[in-house]
């Protein structure tokens, strides 16, 4: 296994067109529909990275900024943003075609993967060694989202993280 690899590597790119059945009474997608598309693309990502079978340990974020209409066609940008131990968090950035062809970016979504063996046992996985500065920013703020949610899971004291603190205390 290598020690780092390069973000690139998780890339995955899933695209899909709003069909009626995928819509709500407003005639747009349904959100459930748009995070099972995002689940699949984070997977996509998770597995690339780790060249394992990966399941999903959480869904951190989702921002549903705009409404997709019926007839768009979605492409889902799937990218892991940093890896832990056997865990990796996944950016899921969501775009729409209109009818006219205007590409508009309308939700993104943060996953968390842990890769494991047959006997779903976590396993290590590779680092992500971050190149662009989308992916130095993404991969920053990854330790902190993780340490909010240890927190949250009480599995972390406040007092151990350290990334969080270090926004309050100067």
């Amino acid at each position: 296994m290598k020690e780092f690899k390069n973000s690139k590597d998780s890339l995955s790119i899933l695209t899909e067109v709003v069909l009626p059945n995928d819509t709500n009474n407003l005639d747009n997608l349904m959100g459930g529909r748009l995070l099972h598309w995002m689940d699949i693309a984070a997977a996509i990502s998770a597995y690339r990275h780790s060249n394992s079978i990966v399941v999903t340990a959480s869904v951190n974020n989702v921002s549903f900024n705009h409404a997709i209409p019926r007839g768009s066609i979605v492409t889902l940008h799937g990218k892991v943003s940093r890896a832990f131990t056997s865990s990796m968090e996944v950016f899921i950035d969501v775009w729409y075609e209109n009818r006219i062809g205007e590409k508009i970016k309308c939700n993104e979504a943060i996953y968390t993967f842990v890769a494991v063996n047959k006997d779903q046992k976590p396993i290590k996985i590779p680092q992500i060694k971050p190149e662009s500065i989308e992916e130095k920013t993404r991969f920053e703020g990854a330790l902190r989202r993780r340490q909010l949610s240890l927190i949250l899971a009480g599995k972390m004291s406040p007092d151990e993280a350290t990334e969080l603190k270090s926004l309050f205390i100067k």
